[in-house]
């Protein structure tokens, strides 16, 4: 189960895995995002013409930002800065603004302190982070160990999809991305801590395998890391593993199989 949406197109490293390893991906959304209104942003008391930077950790984020934004008929300054924790995020932009590389800025291993060295070149900006109502300080936390102050604001707000036990229990492996979406299935799944056995979980993000940690789950497969900055590269990794050890515990499989094939032909 991986808790993101389908990818658009047939081919895609899921795809892959699928044809290549005999293995299915379900893909189950655990969190819905939901847009805060007008009125709820301004509750904040954030002027966004005030700033001179803002940071993005999603395209959900970039999507909610401009939307209210467009709402709120505030005009964004084309000197903004937009630091964004990866290359697919800061490309992302594109559908909202003139991209241009002075102005964007990514990390390059899917982290923020990545973009550090180009926030202290510029001592003055004010920044804002794009979240959801319910996030975790560790970016803000880390940026403030830097001399570095970040303002949260909130563009939008999560809610958690129900689904059955049944529906839970049935997967071999699951994928999460977010501490929202570890928090949403613990909620779905609350005695997987007892269960979890030889299912294997998976993750992708520094936050991300904090929040496993802290429930007591095990952590089979973590991404990004020097080895693996993808998740699914990683996942790519863990079942080519899984498949040479099953050939080396059972070595008389494809010769047995040559054989059958050989009796049906004849």
């Amino acid at each position: 189960m991986v808790s993101q949406p389908k990818p658009a197109g047939e081919r895609n490293p899921y795809k892959a895995m699928e044809e290549a390893y005999g293995v299915e991906f379900d893909f189950k959304q655990l969190i819905r995002v939901v847009g805060i209104t007008p009125r709820e942003f301004r509750d904040q008391r954030i002027h966004p013409e005030e700033y001179t930077a803002i940071l993005f950790n999603s395209r959900t984020g970039i999507d909610h930002f401009f939307r209210l934004m467009s709402e709120l008929r505030i005009q964004i300054k084309e000197e903004m800065h937009y630091y964004c924790i990866s290359e697919a995020v800061g490309n992302y932009l594109q559908k909202y603004i003139q991209y241009r590389k002075r102005r964007v800025f990514f990390g390059a291993n899917n982290t923020f302190e990545d973009v550090i060295p180009a926030m202290n070149r510029r001592p003055n900006e004010r920044y804002l982070l794009a979240c959801a109502d319910v996030h975790n300080d560790d970016v803000i936390n880390m940026m403030a160990q830097h001399g570095i102050s970040i303002k949260p604001m909130v563009c939008y707000r999560t809610e958690t999809v129900a689904y059955t036990k049944e529906e839970m229990e049935k997967y071999d492996m699951y994928v999460l991305f977010t501490p929202t979406g570890v928090s949403a299935f613990r909620q779905n799944y609350p005695d997987y801590a007892q269960k979890q056995g030889n299912k294997v979980m998976a993750c992708f993000g520094k936050a991300t395998m904090k929040a496993i940690e802290e429930e007591g789950w095990r952590l089979d497969i973590a991404a990004p890391t020097p080895e693996n900055p993808s998740i699914t590269g990683a996942i790519d990794k863990f079942l080519a593993a899984q498949m040479e050890e099953t050939e080396q515990e059972n070595p008389d499989n494809e010769q047995d199989t040559q054989i059958n094939d050989s009796i049906q032909k004849d």
